[in-house]
């Protein structure tokens, strides 16, 4: 049986949710992300676009770009309702789809286009959505998630087409090479000092040739050119929080040793997070003393998956918690109120330099392991303790 997956992305949107609460930005060149030049741009609207503006830019180079422009903070909440209200349509009507992002959705519709035909349900899916939320969406379907993902991004804005089966290979052939999921700046540069500029290139090469330049990678990039990816659709199932927890071997009322543990713990957790592509709203302290009396705190806070931010409040909320005095047995620390978002950080508050030092560091975990780079103040537990609550909860 052919494969019929449909990718739908919602188009620019944080800027669409914008436009909905404040019709005067319609038309308008809209910035939205942190408000001082050392902030960045989380999203862009066209009319910012054909300034040369883009997604991650220091916002102090878009403002240079376009002067005129209109800089929104954003509002992760309305965000999150206005997605969250895209995701209820499209699971009242599909058997099968993945929330691949806050705004973007793979939707497996194999064997169903005996009932409805496919493609004429993918354009009601669309409507109801428009007619529901007023934002502008676009989708593709074809065989398989990169092709569809690819003609999603070509027939923006706001629109829709259908790749037939038995016509990946040729509708990628005269596309860019940046066009293919996976090719990143530096793979871009990388095939463009060989020479290769379009797809077509790319699935004229012997498989071993590309082998050589980008080894594993390269198996993968030669299939995604050539329209080949059997990649299922991942039932969408929320993550509502995680956390993690640290029994000690004996009961401790050591407040500055407590915090260190609380520290690496959250360490750990917001790495999780952003390793996710995840931002937290709800930070919980848990603490069980030697009676087994066990007591929480929680508080809410804008999204974010930085750990600066996300310590101050543990601590904070460990000091307004830890009233008796006792032997502490137990700690524990959680984060709920999940989102995803295709952004790993929270662009609206952060600066330049924040984000590149946390991708600094989490590039160093990611290949080092996770204690490869820590605040010092953790560097002190012991390793019976770090692996107490190394395994973090779900």
């Amino acid at each position: 049986m052919e494969r019929q997956v449909m990718h739908m992305d919602l188009d620019s949107f944080f800027v669409s949710v914008e436009r909905e609460i404040n019709p005067e930005l319609i038309g308008k060149p809209v910035l939205v992300g942190g408000s001082s030049d050392r902030g960045v741009v989380a999203s862009c609207s066209y009319e910012a676009r054909s300034f040369g503006i883009h997604s991650a830019m220091p916002m102090r180079m878009a403002r240079q770009l376009c002067p005129d422009a209109v800089v929104v903070k954003g509002d992760h909440d309305q965000y999150s309702y206005y997605s969250n209200m895209v995701t209820d349509i499209i699971r009242e009507n599909v058997p099968v789809y993945e929330k691949a992002s806050i705004d973007e959705f793979y939707v497996d519709m194999t064997g169903m286009d005996k009932f409805f035909g496919c493609y004429k349900l993918a354009t009601e899916i669309r409507q109801k959505i428009i007619k529901e939320t007023n934002l502008p969406i676009s989708f593709a379907l074809s065989s398989n998630k990169t092709v569809a993902k690819v003609g999603t991004g070509e027939i923006k804005p706001n629109g829709q087409q259908h790749i037939p089966y038995g016509t990946e290979k040729n509708y990628l052939a005269p596309l860019s090479i940046k066009k293919i999921p996976m090719v990143g700046d530096k793979t871009y540069q990388l095939l463009r000092g060989m020479g290769i500029e379009k797809v077509k290139t790319v699935q004229d090469m012997p498989l071993p040739m590309i082998q050589q330049v980008l080894g594993e990678n390269g198996t993968s990039l030669w299939k995604k050119a050539n329209g080949i990816d059997n990649s299922p659709v991942e039932q969408y199932n929320e993550r509502k929080s995680i956390s993690s927890e640290c029994t000690f071997e004996k009961d401790t009322i050591d407040v500055s040793h407590l915090k260190r543990v609380l520290l690496s713990m959250t360490e750990k957790l917001a790495f999780q997070l952003r390793g996710e592509e995840k931002l937290t709203a709800c930070v919980t302290v848990k603490i069980r003393y030697s009676d087994f009396n066990t007591y929480t705190m929680q508080a809410r806070i804008p999204y974010t998956a930085l750990d600066n931010v996300l310590i101050e409040k543990v601590k904070e909320l460990f000091d307004k918690l830890f009233q008796k005095r006792m032997l502490i047995r137990l700690i524990g620390v959680k984060f709920s109120h999940l989102i995803q978002g295709t952004y790993q950080f929270d662009l609206f508050n952060d600066t330049t330099e924040q984000l590149q030092l946390y991708e600094a560091m989490d590039k160093l975990r990611q290949r080092f392991g996770e204690n490869a780079v820590m605040r010092a103040a953790g560097l002190d537990l012991n390793k019976r303790e770090t692996s107490l609550f190394n395994g973090l909860k779900k």
